[in-house]
């Protein structure tokens, strides 16, 4: 499998608070590499490096290398912690994957046509309910987004996850509701005239 970023690693000896904090002195960040029915392994990575791939996007949807002294593991990110005013890396925890293993991401949502939308055209506004949408994924074809298209979707619309065209072997976690991801809400003066309107025609 094809993955996004390598990261060098290294074993981290003892385990606890006043290890993890002696490893972020030397500019390292404290981490651990679990499942695949293996032991945890609790590894330091070099703070530099790993907080610029936190900061390209993805870092919890995208399968990425560890390597620990020339053995190469797949892992994805499963959390991370932050520093609360340098906004770098303070720990993460890696689940291991192999290339049959279906993981559980939040997939970013991408609409398409904005510029072609009949609602958006006449002034509505999108509103996003959900800017990712959970799905289980082949660890092999994580898609980098799920596309809404709003060619033809008018004032008042709505879009749900049935109107969207899913990638090969990826369905969303949530299977009891067509659930929504975004609507065309008409503009407010738009509702206005339309409320008077109704007035008007009431009145008559």
């Amino acid at each position: 499998m094809a993955n996004s970023y390598e990261l060098k690693a290294q074993v981290r000896e003892r385990a606890g608070k006043g290890a993890a904090r002696a490893a972020r002195r030397e500019g390292l960040v404290p981490a651990v590499i679990y499942g695949d029915k293996k032991e945890a392994v609790s590894i330091n990575l070099p703070l530099k490096e790993a907080t610029m791939t936190l900061h390209k996007g993805g870092f919890l949807s995208h399968v990425g290398t560890i390597d620990l002294n020339g053995e190469k593991t797949s892992v994805i990110a499963k959390d991370f912690q932050l520093h609360p005013v340098k906004d770098t890396l303070m720990h993460v925890d890696f689940l291991r994957v192999s290339a049959d293993a279906t993981l559980t991401v939040e997939i970013p949502v991408k609409f398409l046509n904005e510029e072609t939308s009949p609602g958006l055209k006449r002034g509505g506004v999108l509103n996003v309910v959900r800017h990712t949408v959970e799905m289980t994924v082949p660890a092999t074809a994580i898609p980098e987004a799920i596309e809404v298209d709003l060619a033809e979707a008018d004032l008042g619309s709505s879009q749900h996850i049935s109107a969207v065209k899913l990638p090969a072997g990826c369905a969303p976690t949530i299977t009891d509701r067509d659930f929504t991801i975004s609507t065309i809400a008409a503009p407010a003066g738009l509702k206005e005239a339309d409320e008077a309107s109704e007035e008007g025609e009431g009145e008559e």
